[in-house]
């Protein structure tokens, strides 16, 4: 049966790239009938950030990537590969490291943090052409290691690699991939705290967890000799690998922080929650973010999305973000939503700017805004739909305010006020009637018309938008500003 896991680390907010990572695990588990688990990595103490497992948890909800097993699954106990926090699996790795210093695949080594510094300013690395020279169990005698190590001395216990081997597996995105050991360095296994590195973590709970397939950024294939020497040395069948392509910015480059910032781009998917991004929207953006199904399609549904996902069709090389794509998935997005949601949405930028709205009304602006907006809270920058505008907008006054708009605009204000009907068909006949009357031409009394009902000069249809006001706050509106601006 197929396995796969997601493994953040809860060092800080879960970040857009992660979510990708997550996104394509969820989809080839459920493309073969799998399972997705989600395993919390907490090992490295130093840089823990509390409340970041919460915001894992929740991204992953609101993305609608619910685990199958691990934390927020809802299995008694997690799932029964419990418990699914590495610090909770500290008696496993530490079996692990004995079982490899036993065979001689791994070392104690003592070295100072100053000699460690003054290597790597010689531009050396701890490996099989170094550690001969280094404070280690391969270079000091039985002894006095354990009396190091009965006295507590601070110590770690690295992978000890051998020279002179082609380490090669077959990356289910990126084909035939190999190393040489020489450019592996011995990577540390045990911290001098006594807790797993990733590395040695990371391979003991795949296999204990019954991983069969390891879907992770490419950032990770410089690991992928390290964990295959580990599992050969634990006597362990290593998963099927597939690394993912980075996710670039704009004008390239990967989509760090720094290049993110520049570029406008939020980099947490707390951002985008905040921002108003419908999580369909960004889940779908983020799948066709280095896959697609070989045509030209632009959106998905995340179970239309899993139907079609294979691994050969994820792309070897970066993919560029563009936001600008993203907002008009969001905007088709929202547009599926009834009325009634999208208000929902709406509510708290709406009464931000205006107070308190009326349920039904907001969700008829909704209704009328419903394809000219892109996200929710666009309707909060239309304020005259919930209250008679403030200001006039300078720039449309000067281009569409004449001499005669004052004296028209009252005349439309009194055809309005004997309308028997106020329907959208009513409000244009009883305009153009006006125009013809007045021999003036449809736009000399229409443009002022939605500067004195609206303030601005675009927006939805002005009959629809006069219609949704209701006739007495167009009279009223109408009058004001042939008051107001002469």
């Amino acid at each position: 049966m197929t396995r796969v896991r997601f493994a953040p680390s809860p060092t800080g907010l879960l970040h857009i790239g992660g979510l990708r990572t997550a996104l394509y695990n969820v989809l080839f588990a459920r493309k073969n009938g799998g399972t997705f688990v989600l395993r919390i990595e907490d090992t490295d103490r130093a840089r823990f950030v509390d409340g970041a497992e919460a915001d894992i948890l929740a991204s992953l909800a609101w993305a609608g990537l619910t685990p199958d097993e691990g934390p927020g699954s809802g299995l008694p106990g997690d799932g029964p590969h419990a418990p699914y926090r590495q610090s909770e699996r500290t008696d496993l790795y530490d079996a692990a490291a004995a079982t490899l210093l036993d065979a001689g695949r791994a070392y104690v080594a003592f070295d100072t943090p100053e000699a460690l510094a003054a290597m790597r300013d010689r531009g050396d690395a701890y490996s099989a052409a170094t550690r001969g020279d280094l404070d280690n169990s391969l270079t000091l005698d039985a002894a006095e290691v354990q009396r190091r190590l009965d006295a507590g001395e601070p110590h770690v216990v690295r992978l000890k690699v051998e020279p002179g081997r082609t380490v090669a597996f077959t990356d289910l995105v990126r084909g035939d991939v190999s190393f040489q050991t020489d450019g592996v360095d011995d990577q540390v296994l045990v911290k001098s705290d006594g807790l797993p590195t990733y590395h040695l973590a990371n391979v003991v709970d795949d296999a204990a967890m019954a991983i069969t397939h390891v879907v992770r950024g490419e950032e990770w294939l410089p690991s992928v000799p390290k964990h295959l020497l580990l599992y050969e040395a634990l006597g362990l069948a290593p998963p099927r690998m597939a690394h993912l392509p980075l996710i670039l910015a704009p004008s390239g480059g990967k989509l760090s922080k720094r290049n993110a910032d520049k570029a406008g781009i939020p980099v947490s998917v707390r951002d985008y929650r905040a921002a108003g991004y419908e999580p369909e929207a960004l889940v779908g953006f983020l799948g066709l973010l280095g896959w697609n199904d070989g045509t030209d399609r632009e959106r998905f549904s995340l179970a239309e999305m899993a139907e079609a996902f294979s691994l050969d069709r994820v792309h070897k090389s970066g993919a560029k973000f563009d936001l600008d794509k993203l907002a008009w998935l969001n905007g088709q997005t929202l547009r599926e939503r009834t009325a009634a949601e999208i208000a929902d949405r709406a509510r708290a930028a709406v009464e931000a700017r205006v107070g308190p709205v009326d349920v039904e009304h907001l969700a008829a602006a909704a209704e009328l805004m419903r394809e000219r907006i892109t996200f929710a809270h666009d309707l909060a920058e239309s304020p005259y739909l919930f209250a008679d505008p403030e200001t006039v907008d300078d720039a449309g006054v000067a281009k569409r305010w004449k001499p005669d708009s004052a004296r028209l605009m009252r005349l439309y204000a009194d055809r309005l006020a004997v309308l028997d009907e106020a329907s959208v068909e009513a409000m244009e006949a009883a305009l153009r009637d006006l125009a013809e009357a007045e021999g003036v031409g449809f736009g000399l009394v229409v443009h002022p018309a939605r500067l004195a009902v609206t303030g601005v000069t675009v927006g939805a249809g002005l009959f629809e938008t006069m219609a949704f006001l209701g006739r007495d706050t167009c009279v009223r509106r109408l009058g004001t500003a042939a008051e107001r601006l002469g």
